[in-house]
Order: structure tokens, then C-alpha cells, then sequence
């Protein structure tokens, strides 16, 4: 490093004094040599660019002018690190910055868990109202329609059997729950790895507040437009939802609103942007901090 500076300012000397100035690039071959013989396969490599000023303009070497490219390692996901997000509105403004708790949104990615907590609340949810008749259920005489023997038919002994039309239904649904167990420590692991990985994706917004100034749906459109690559945004909030913004989403098939207390994993997987507020982010936090009653 230090060799390639020296000859840099000698090349700027040289320059200013209106000698003949070498005009190769300039080469750190120990350098070059001992990057060739590691590979570094988890560090990534970023440019940066420097900038000529006006008063060294055309002193300078060109080649020091060139993109040069510096060793920074990336962040890896889940090693439950404090993460910093910038915090913006509606209209795009700065809000400042908020510190995201690392063990609720950067933990490993675990698919099976989210399966389980999907499957999960998708049968929790079945109603579980149907319900068919059985052969006491169903309205009809309980006499012989016939004879047993003589007439060369079939025997039967009444006509609300499954075979005959209008009859009752046998091994049929009655009304049940379709809900499945599963422990409180696993669903909560669930909502962790879903908001960590909309993060990892860069599809966690946090914003101030939810307010806007009126009830119109064009508005909601126009704030939705300005997110860059958003099909279907997810709206939370951290207290009740505000009049204008309920009234203003509710025509909207791709925008949806909830409470912070309604956050769920399922809701989050249909949305491929999620939005959320100050205040929703600190009740998240507080809730996956807070001891499970066993």
C-alpha cells in the first residue's frame, strides 16, 4: 500500500514540476500476488470512485481516477444481530432511524416452520359447519315399503336408505374442529422467521405513522406506486386503524390493513411487501419478549 503512494506522489511531483510523468498503471504486485493464492468465496467486492478536485485538476494520474475496488463481507442471515432501518412516510420522507431487535428480525430461516404455523392456521380457521343426515335424521315413514318375499324384488325394510333418493347419508361430515395442536413457542418462532426474512429481502418498511390527510382511494394508489417493485402491500399498525386509511383501502384487492395484535404468518407469505410502524414494531417486540404462560 505504502509503495503504491510513494510512487503517486512522486508521479504528482514529477507533474508539477513539468517533467515527463509515467503514465502505466500503478501495480502492487505483493499484493496481487498474496490475493491470488487465498480465495475469499464470502466477501464480496464493492467499488468506490475518487473524485479529482479543482485544485489538482490534471495532476492527478488517470489511473488513480479509475474505480477501485475495496473487501467488505456481507451480512449474513440470522446471527440475531441488532439491525439499523431508516424509518419514512407516505411521501417518502426521512423520519430518522429505528433499531430492529436482532432476536425477532434476524433469525435463521427455517421453511418447515413456516409450514408448520401455515397448516396451522389454516385449519384453525376451517369453520367446520357441515353436516350431514343420518338414517334417524332423516324426515320419512319407518314402515316396510313392501313385502319380504314374493314380489321378486330386492328386500328392503325402509325407504330412507343411502341407496334410494332422498335418503340419508352414510359415514358422511358432521360438524367438527379442524384445528391441529401446535406449541405457542413454535408459532411465535414463525411470525420471527417470517418478518426476518422479508427484511433479508429488503420488504420490511417501517414508517412513522399510517395517517392520511383524506378518505380518497386514488391517494392510496399514488403512495403505492412509489414502491418500487410492489404488487401487494401489508399495512400494520400499531394501534386501531385510522378512519381515512381504513376507508380509502378497503376497495383495493392488493392493499390490506391490519392491528399489530392481528399480525400473522399467513397474511405476511400473501404480501410481498410489508409496511409497519413505529409503534407496530415495538408491540411485535414486546409481544415475542414476553414470557409464554405454559
Amino acid at each position: 500500500m505504502w509503495g503504491v503512494t510513494r510512487q503517486a506522489f512522486r508521479r504528482l511531483a514529477k507533474s508539477a514540476a513539468g517533467a515527463p510523468v509515467d503514465r502505466r498503471p500503478i501495480v502492487n504486485h505483493w499484493t496481487s500476488q498474496k490475493f491470488e493464492k487465498q480465495s475469499l468465496p464470502f466477501i464480496t467486492s464493492k467499488s468506490f470512485c475518487t473524485y479529482e478536485s479543482q485544485a489538482t485538476k490534471g495532476l492527478i494520474p488517470p489511473e488513480l481516477l479509475k474505480g477501485k475496488t475495496i473487501l467488505t463481507p456481507d451480512r449474513v442471515i440470522g446471527k440475531y444481530q441488532d439491525l439499523v432501518t431508516g424509518v419514512t412516510n407516505f411521501q417518502n420522507e426521512d423520519k430518522g432511524y429505528m433499531v430492529l431487535a436482532g432476536d425477532v428480525f434476524d433469525v435463521p430461516i427455517r421453511k418447515d416452520i413456516i409450514h408448520r404455523v401455515v397448516r396451522w392456521q389454516l385449519a384453525k380457521r376451517q369453520q367446520g359447519t357441515h353436516s350431514t343426515k343420518t338414517l334417524s335424521e332423516v324426515s320419512g315413514t319407518g314402515k316396510k315399503p313392501y313385502k319380504q318375499k314374493g314380489t321378486g324384488r330386492a328386500r328392503h325394510g325402509t325407504l330412507r336408505g343411502p341407496q334410494f333418493r332422498g335418503g340419508c347419508t352414510m359415514h358422511g361430515p358432521k360438524p367438527r374442529s379442524h384445528a391441529i395442536k401446535l406449541q405457542k413457542k413454535v408459532r411465535r418462532l414463525g411470525l420471527k422467521i417470517a418478518l426476518s426474512a422479508r427484511i433479508a429481502e429488503g420488504k420490511l418498511l417501517v414508517f412513522e405513522d399510517l395517517t392520511i390527510p383524506t378518505h380518497k382511494t386514488k391517494n392510496v394508489v399514488n403512495y403505492v406506486s412509489l414502491m418500487e417493485g410492489t404488487k401487494k402491500v401489508l399495512l400494520v399498525n400499531g394501534g386501531d386503524i385510522d378512519k381515512n386509511l381504513k376507508l380509502a383501502t378497503r376497495n383495493l384487492h392488493y392493499v390490506n390493513v391490519l392491528p399489530s395484535i392481528g399480525l400473522n404468518v399467513y397474511s405476511i407469505l400473501q404480501h410481498d411487501t410489508l409496511v409497519m410502524t413505529r409503534d407496530a414494531v415495538d408491540t411485535i417486540v414486546t409481544r415475542m419478549h414476553t414470557r409464554i404462560n405454559r
